[in-house]
């Protein structure tokens, strides 16, 4: 037997799926020999969700593979990647947070996007690091010293600013210019909450 529906507009796919899950969990209909399964969106987030993942690990191969033709050295690119790790960390908690669910698609594309800005950043920080200590000698407190006082602040500016240019999208804001209005809650812009709020948080 297939039962169809669909969900509200307003409502969030995850929640309904998770209210439809413990509603048949609590009919015990399992120990009567039947089964069941959610289909439809929820099989499709499954397919995605192993997609990206193995969309992630490969990317993170590669990340790994350019960083360690680039430095040379397992400790740069350990701590390059670090910042991966970290940045994670922060979208899970941005993501609690603002109490919003984990959208397999969008944040993951979000996660993903936010690697490359991530380990950028770490890049150009571990690269003046290493300039100062192999090329020219530098005591490696002083080198630490020197670049964080020639690349922290353009780092910082850049995050900040990457970060404040799609806060608008995380709080799903529009801005019509055709219409002339800012619209707050718009269907358009919903697609867009998790992937922006992952930079954001993980930012």
């Amino acid at each position: 037997v297939t039962v169809t529906a669909n969900v509200r507009d307003a409502a969030q796919t995850a929640a309904v799926q998770a209210e439809v899950t413990k509603m048949m969990q609590g009919m015990g209909i399992e120990k009567q020999g039947f089964r069941w399964k959610l289909g439809g969106s929820d099989q499709d987030q499954k397919d995605a969700a192993a997609f990206l993942s193995k969309a992630a690990l490969a990317a993170v191969f590669l990340i790994f593979i350019v960083l360690l033709a680039q430095f040379n050295k397992f400790t740069s690119v350990g701590l390059v990647l670090s910042a991966v790790v970290m940045s994670t960390i922060g979208v899970l908690l941005g993501l609690l947070i603002m109490g919003q669910p984990f959208g397999v698609v969008m944040t993951g594309i979000g996660v993903i996007a936010l690697a490359g800005v991530v380990v950028n950043n770490n890049i150009v920080l571990i690269d003046t690091y290493n300039h100062y200590t192999r090329e020219e000698g530098v005591d490696q407190v002083k080198a630490m010293l020197i670049t964080a006082s020639q690349r922290v602040r353009p780092v910082l500016l850049t995050a900040t600013v990457t970060a404040l240019g799609v806060i608008p999208m995380a709080i799903n804001l529009e801005f019509d210019f055709i219409r002339r209005e800012v619209v707050w809650g718009g269907l358009a812009g919903s697609w867009f909450t998790h992937l922006s709020a992952a930079l954001v948080s993980g930012l």
